[in-house]
């Protein structure tokens, strides 16, 4: 929380590594992130599981302004290395051509390869974590038991990855369909304190099942290390704008649980295999048929669920100064659609999934100026 009293917050974005001619995905992040020098103070790259992706990280700004310019950024800095050893950086969740991943040379990520089977092996799959600030441990439980129900309707908004290894899977975003193999990946249950918490971490560590702490994949968790609640159930969008957009409704999400739990206001009684099916409809469907009302359980139109979050959201939202931008941004999705509806209408137009590839290529790195966060990209600003 800075002095202004709004949380800061940031994202890691999974961009996948292609060949800028075919459209395959390219195993370059080992070559890339030898030739790479961090800029200090802007977005840095980190390995990521496969050589075919890499990872952006944010700074922790205030504004939402200052986040979209470093989204923005972030992906140059990327395509830049890429390109210096042959690639191109995509904000595809998966790959639309088949390819088969080569693991990026660590201890860890070879362990994780040796362990899991072909879950880890043909693993290529770029999602987007946001980090909201929780000013201690107990704040940041009381915003998990309160943000569960509302997590499925991120996972409509931010879908991008209806094709997998040469075909349509049928699903919005199967990238977070395949990452609910992952042992512990899924909704949590209501914890009530952060001992609960704590001992629900510990039970599953015990289990022994789980290689470390790092693999507690919960759709949202307690960071192991920064002092954030970490989401993690978006795919990678397709759009900088749209990444924005749910970094913006996240942040909404945990000020106004934050603001319940404070008021002593009960967590919606919704259990974790009813959150499970309600995921399930929003990585099969999108925004395109129902959703699992978050409030009530029951089916209802896409955009209505839609409308109940930016509701359950607004005052957080006005006070950070964002209802502008995330009103546009909802508008430019019903408008456009999801970075789904965009890769499935580019193959429904050309036939081919390469074009759907340098298309999303080409989107990643394009942004529109005219929208409310214009002046992210403007040189020397002041967020």
């Amino acid at each position: 929380m800075n002095a202004e009293g709004v949380r800061t917050f940031g994202v890691e974005e999974e961009l996948l590594l292609v060949d800028g001619d075919s459209g395959l995905p390219l195993a370059a992040s080992w070559a890339l992130l030898e030739e790479y020098e961090e800029d200090a103070g802007g977005p840095t790259l980190e390995a990521e599981l496969q050589q075919e992706m890499i990872e952006v990280v944010s700074s922790a700004p205030r504004t939402l302004v200052r986040l979209v310019a470093e989204v923005v950024s972030g992906r140059a800095v990327a395509d830049r290395a890429a390109r210096a050893v042959g690639a191109r950086a995509a904000a595809l969740a998966t790959s639309p051509l088949p390819g088969r991943p080569h693991v990026h040379p660590t201890a860890r990520f070879g362990t994780i390869i040796d362990r899991y089977g072909v879950l880890a092996r043909e693993n290529l799959t770029c999602g987007m974590h946001v980090h909201v600030f929780v000013t201690s441990p107990r704040e940041g439980v009381g915003v998990l038991d309160r943000i569960r129900n509302w997590l499925p309707v991120l996972v409509a908004l931010s879908a991008n990855s209806p094709f997998f290894n040469g075909q349509d899977t049928g699903f919005t975003s199967y990238r977070s369909q395949v990452w609910q193999g992952w042992p512990s990946a899924g909704p949590s249950p209501v914890y009530g304190t952060v001992g609960a918490y704590r001992a629900r971490e510990e039970e599953l560590m015990a289990t022994g099942v789980l290689l470390d702490r790092k693999m507690l994949y919960f759709d949202a968790r307690l960071s192991h290390t920064y002092p954030t609640v970490e989401i993690r159930v978006a795919d990678v969008c397709l759009f900088a704008e749209d990444a924005g957009l749910i970094a913006a409704l996240a942040r909404g999400l945990v000020e106004t649980a934050a603001r319940d739990w404070r008021a002593g206001l009960p967590p919606t009684k919704i259990s974790a295999p009813a959150l499970r099916l309600a995921g399930w409809q929003a990585r099969l469907s999108g925004l395109g048929a129902d959703l699992v009302h978050p409030q009530t359980g029951r089916p209802a139109p896409a955009w209505d669920v839609v409308a109940a979050l930016l509701d359950h959201v607004l005052p957080a939202l006005t006070e950070a100064g964002d209802t502008e931008a995330v009103v546009d941004g909802l508008v430019r999705l019903l408008d456009r659609g999801t970075g789904a509806d965009r890769q499935r209408a580019v193959f429904h137009r050309t036939g081919r999934l390469a074009d759907v590839v340098t298309d999303a290529v080409e989107a990643t790195h394009s942004f529109d100026r005219g929208e409310t966060t214009a002046d992210a990209v403007e040189p020397g600003g002041t967020p």
